[in-house]
């Protein structure tokens, strides 16, 4: 099959916005530093305790230190694990109080939201869920000092249709310096994102990668 008809190349878009189409969302961070071979890994919608340990015991096994987007009433519910995610070295990232989508709620709600959330969390790391927010709610959030994170690949780990196999072919086709990879810690993704983690962290390390957080 050529690259052009290789269904992973003809569906890039669910995969990777090119640098050209990121430009046209300013004030959102999508990659990281492109001069240094370094990768960022995101884990959204913990923590919870049926993921979120194996999670981070891959991650050790390994010395990598990733950032993890928590709803913040999982926090709530599990602060041992919001605790063991900072003493490990981890960065944490806001991800709104209640996975609330921006798109359904009013500015004034979706801000109630994320403050609260950050009364948890406390950090300056915001990622939408879904990736989605309305203009208003991004300028807001921006206006109050939060830096907006998406993603330059997105692993789809939480669709049941696709593979390990099928989501290490988008990891070795999209990553590049300074790629923010989006992950998930969470029920609907555990099975395919305990079997990946292990494999795409080696590939990246053979690759010659080093691992930050955001």
């Amino acid at each position: 099959m050529s690259k052009a008809n290789d269904p992973i190349t003809m569906l890039s878009l669910l995969y990777q916005f090119p640098t050209w189409l990121q430009r046209l969302y300013p004030g959102v961070l999508w990659r990281m530093n492109t001069e240094a071979k370094v990768v960022y890994l995101t884990f959204d919608d913990g923590p919870i305790p049926e993921c979120t340990p194996q999670i981070l015991d891959i991650l050790a096994q390994h010395d990598v230190r990733a950032t993890f987007f928590m709803v913040a009433e999982n926090a709530v519910r599990h602060p041992h694990l919001l605790e063991r995610v900072r003493n490990e070295g981890h960065a944490v990232g806001n991800h709104t109080y209640h996975h609330m989508r921006g798109c359904k709620h009013s500015l004034a709600d979706y801000i109630n939201d994320v403050e609260m959330a950050n009364q948890v969390l406390d950090t300056p790391l915001f990622r939408p869920p879904h990736g989605r927010m309305t203009s208003c709610q991004k300028r807001a959030l921006r206006e109050q000092g939060y830096t907006i994170c998406l993603w330059d690949v997105l692993t789809h780990d939480y669709n049941p249709n696709y593979s390990v196999e099928h989501m290490m072919k988008v990891i070795q086709r999209f990553v590049r310096n300074g790629s923010i990879i989006t992950c998930h810690d969470s029920i609907k993704s555990k099975d395919r994102t305990l079997l990946l983690l292990p494999q795409l962290i080696q590939y990246l390390k053979n690759q010659g990668y080093e691992f930050a957080t955001l």
